[in-house]
C-alpha cells in the first residue's frame, strides 16, 4: 500500500479504508486532505489491501508512463481487494471515461482536488456514522510525509495554457486559498512538530493573481494574498521554507533578498522548459534566455548561496539539433545546481501534438541523455566545490551510525542528500552541523560535528 498512515488494532470495529498515492506533490497534498477527512468522520486506515474495505488510489495522468502506472495501480487494487474507488488527474480524462473503459469494475471515478466527491463514494459504498467521541483527528491534519517535512499547497489550477501540459484541463484555473487559511495551515504543521515548509501548486508565482491580490489577514495583521508577501509571512514561522514550482515573473526576484536575510530556504525551484525562443514560443513560455541569464546571475550577486533548481523538455516538435545544442550552451552558461530533464512525451489532449515535424523518439532519448550527461558534469564540479564546507543539514533517516540528510539545496525526493558517516544519537527530524568530506555527481558525504 502507498499510503498506510495506521495500524488497525484486531478489535477496532471501524470501517477500513485503504490508499494509494501517485503522483506529485500537489497530488499528495489532496492525498491528505481526503485522508484527514476520512480520520474526522471515524474511518480507519488500512495499512494493506486485506484489511481494507474499500480502496481509494489517487491517480497521475500527466505523461504516458504516469498513466500507465496509475492504471497498472487501480488494477492491483481491484485484484487485491475488489472494491476500488478513483480520483486524481486521470480520473479527470475523458470525464472517468478513460478509467472506466481500462477498469469497469471501479465503484466511482472522479477528477484531482475533489475531496467532497471521493467522500460521497465512500459514504455510498462505506457507510459510516460519525462519533466525536473516537474519531480524532490532529489539528495538522493526516500527513502522508515523515513529520519533520510537510507539502503546503497554496493554490490550485493554473492559468497558463503551455502546449505540452494537460493540466489545466485536469484541474481547471487558478484557484488560490485565502491567505489566512494558508497560514493557519503552516502555523499548525509547525506545531505539530514540521521543520520544513515545501510550498507547491501549479504556478506559486501566480499566487493572488486570480484574486486581484485582495488583502487578508494573519495574526489580525492585513496581508496581500500574493506570493511576495506569502513568504515574508511564511519567514516569520522559524522553519525551512522551500520554494517550488515559480514561474519566473518579475516579482520572483523580490524573494531573493528574503533567502539572502535566511527568511527563506536559498533555493528556487524555476521550470524554465527551453533556451530557444523559437521553442519557447512554441511552448508558450517566456522566450528571452538573455534576459533569464542575466537574472540568474542578479540572483547570484544578492544571494551567492542559492541553490536554482529547473526542468527541461528535449526533443519538443520542431526541436532542430541546433536548437538542442543552444539548450546545453544555455546549460554551461547557467550553471544550474539542479536539474531534470524530459525527453518530450506527446501525452494525449496536449495542444503540441499537433506541431509539424515531431522529432522520433530515438532522437528524443539521446537528447535526453545527452543534456544529463552535460548537466551531471557541471552538477559533479558544482558539488565538488563544497567539499571542506561546514553546513547545517536535515536528517531524513538514520541507520545504525549513519544517517540521510539533506541541505538546504536539497529537496525530498527529487534532489540530492547528505551521508553522514558519524550519526550517533542522530534521529529523523533533527538539524545537525556537519563538514563535507566528499562529494560526486548528486550526493555529498560530510562528518557531523555537531
Amino acid at each position: 500500500m502507498g499510503a498506510a498512515v495506521e495500524r488497525k488494532m484486531v478489535s477496532d470495529p471501524r470501517p477500513r479504508v485503504g490508499f494509494v498515492s501517485l503522483g506529485c506533490p500537489k497530488a499528495l497534498v489532496d492525498s491528505e486532505q481526503i485522508l484527514t477527512q476520512l480520520r474526522a468522520e471515524g474511518y480507519a486506515i488500512a495499512p494493506d489491501y486485506g484489511g481494507a474495505d474499500l480502496v481509494v488510489v489517487n491517480t497521475c495522468g500527466f505523461i504516458d508512463a504516469a498513466v500507465a502506472e496509475s492504471l497498472d495501480a487501480i488494477g492491483e487494487a481491484l485484484a487485491e481487494n475488489g472494491k476500488v474507488i478513483v480520483t486524481g488527474c486521470l480520473g479527470a480524462k475523458e470525464g472517468g471515461a478513460f478509467v472506466r473503459e481500462a477498469h469497469p469494475r471501479v465503484l466511482a471515478v472522479t477528477g484531482p482536488h475533489a475531496t467532497q466527491e471521493v467522500m460521497s463514494a465512500v459514504h455510498a459504498h462505506l457507510p459510516k456514522p460519525h462519533d466525536p467521541f473516537t474519531d480524532l483527528v490532529p489539528p495538522q491534519g493526516i500527513k502522508l510525509t515523515p513529520s519533520h517535512y510537510a507539502y503546503l499547497k497554496i493554490s490550485e489550477g493554473c492559468n497558463h495554457r503551455c502546449t505540452f501540459c494537460i493540466i489545466p484541463a485536469m484541474r481547471g484555473d487558478l484557484v488560490s486559498r485565502p491567505l489566512g487559511e494558508v497560514m493557519q495551515e503552516a502555523e499548525n504543521l509547525v506545531k505539530a512538530g514540521v521543520k520544513e515548509l515545501l510550498v507547491v501548486s501549479q504556478d506559486t508565482s501566480a499566487y493572488g493573481v486570480d484574486v486581484k491580490y485582495r488583502t487578508g489577514f494573519w495574526r489580525g495583521r492585513p496581508v496581500k494574498t500574493k506570493m511576495t508577501e506569502l513568504a515574508k509571512a511564511l519567514g516569520e514561522l522559524g522553519v525551512w521554507v522551500r520554494l517550488h514550482y515559480v514561474y519566473p515573473y518579475p516579482h520572483v526576484d523580490d524573494v531573493i533578498p528574503l533567502m539572502a536575510e535566511g527568511k527563506l530556504l536559498p533555493y528556487l525551484d524555476v521550470p524554465f522548459q527551453h533556451a530557444s525562443p523559437r521553442i519557447l514560443k512554441l511552448m508558450k513560455r517566456p522566450a528571452n534566455a538573455e534576459n533569464t541569464l542575466a537574472r540568474i546571475k542578479a540572483w547570484r550577486a544578492i544571494c551567492p548561496e542559492i541553490t536554482i533548481r529547473s526542468t527541461f523538455i528535449a526533443g519538443f516538435p520542431g526541436e532542430t539539433e541546433a536548437e538542442f545544442a543552444q539548450l546545453l550552451d544555455f546549460l554551461e552558461e547557467a550553471q544550474l545546481d539542479r536539474v531534470g530533464c524530459f525527453a518530450y512525451s506527446p501525452v494525449d489532449g496536449a495542444a503540441a501534438n499537433a506541431l509539424p515535424d515531431p522529432v522520433p523518439e530515438e532522437v528524443r532519448e539521446e537528447r535526453r541523455a545527452r543534456f544529463m550527461a552535460t548537466q551531471e558534469r557541471i552538477s559533479a564540479a558544482r558539488l565538488a566545490r563544497k567539499v571542506g564546507a561546514t553546513m547545517q543539514v536535515l536528517v531524513d533517516h538514520v541507520d545504525g551510525d549513519a544517517a540521510v540528510a539533506r541541505s538546504t539545496a536539497d529537496a525530498p525526493e527529487i534532489d540530492g542528500v547528505v551521508h553522514i558517516a558519524n550519526a550517533m544519537g542522530l534521529r529523523a527530524g533533527d538539524f545537525a552541523t556537519v563538514k563535507v568530506t566528499g562529494a560526486d555527481a548528486h550526493d555529498l558525504a560530510a562528518q557531523r560535528l555537531s
